[in-house]
């Protein structure tokens, strides 16, 4: 159980991060709606893990590579880097089938789950602000799916998957982040999907074109960045209190379903996502001013 309690400044920095990482998730999974089009699902993610492990691995030398993968948590590490893949290969597989907008709309449940999962498995406090903006949160994402319009289809099943998926990771991130830094965390992850997805792909590889071989790669980039920005937020600040913000991640998406693909949000997607960002400034407001 985490002792600790972050200060309102942990918490501002907290929320700033995990945005951030919001826009980066969002960028690489409009880009990878566009390669999963042209390429197999498995290949796509498989790029996803490599350009992390190889990324990482530069970051950190060959000298600070041994050191950084020993760790006194390693089924914790095991788990979290299952559900890192489960969400990755999970959202992805569903692009083909769901817009962007509607897949991240029903992948963002994962706030509710981890607001509650951190009460239950981390000893968070679970007041009436944090549970409050989850609820309002909840309603806006469920004004953009809205439910019955055919959102709802058995696709809708894998980003339901990647949301609890999600959610196991951004706990058992909040469980570790005190204890080691991100770099142990992120090879970890980066490994364990590199050598998963290595083992699957020679029954799925593509030749990649020389034009879309900078997709690839910015894939690689994109994921390593944002899962630094998740991992750091969710290091620094509680849980329960960052999590509605992952619900920005329906906005940041719908914007770039909009300027790549040509998905344009009708006015109920406009009213949800003005709900959303109204919950997560309530949110911000009271945790960042509390005393």
């Amino acid at each position: 159980m985490i002792k600790s309690l972050p200060t309102a400044a942990a918490t501002r920095k907290g929320i700033l991060t995990l945005m951030l990482g919001m826009v980066l998730f969002t960028t690489m999974d409009a880009l990878a709606k566009g390669l999963v089009q042209s390429y197999p699902t498995p290949q796509v993610v498989w790029a996803r893990f490599v350009g992390q492990t190889v990324l990482v691995m530069l970051f950190l030398g060959p000298s600070r590579i041994g050191p950084t993968l020993r760790t006194p948590y390693p089924w914790i590490h095991l788990a979290r880097s299952s559900c890192q893949l489960g969400a990755n290969a999970f959202f992805f597989v569903s692009l083909p089938f769901i817009g962007l907008a509607e897949a991240t709309a029903l992948a963002d449940i994962n706030p509710l789950m981890i607001t509650v999962g951190a009460a239950l498995f981390l000893g968070e406090k679970l007041g009436p602000r944090r549970i409050a903006g989850v609820i309002v949160a909840m309603i806006g994402a469920l004004i953009i799916i809205r439910p019955g319009a055919g959102v709802f289809t058995p696709a809708a099943l894998l980003p339901l998957g990647c949301a609890v998926s999600y959610a196991g990771n951004a706990l058992l991130t909040r469980l570790v982040g005190q204890r080691e830094g991100p770099a142990t965390a992120m090879l970890h992850a980066a490994l364990f999907g590199a050598v998963i997805t290595s083992l699957i792909l020679p029954w799925f590889w593509q030749p990649i074109a020389l034009v879309d071989l900078p997709k690839f790669i910015a894939l690689g980039a994109l994921g390593t960045l944002g899962q630094l920005c998740i991992i750091r937020a969710f290091s620094m600040a509680e849980a329960s209190a960052i999590a509605p913000f992952s619900y920005l991640g329906i906005v940041f998406a719908t914007l770039w379903g909009i300027t790549l693909y040509g998905e344009y949000p009708d006015r109920w997607t406009l009213l949800g996502a003005l709900v959303i960002a109204g919950s997560g400034l309530y949110v911000w407001h009271r945790e960042t001013t509390k005393h």
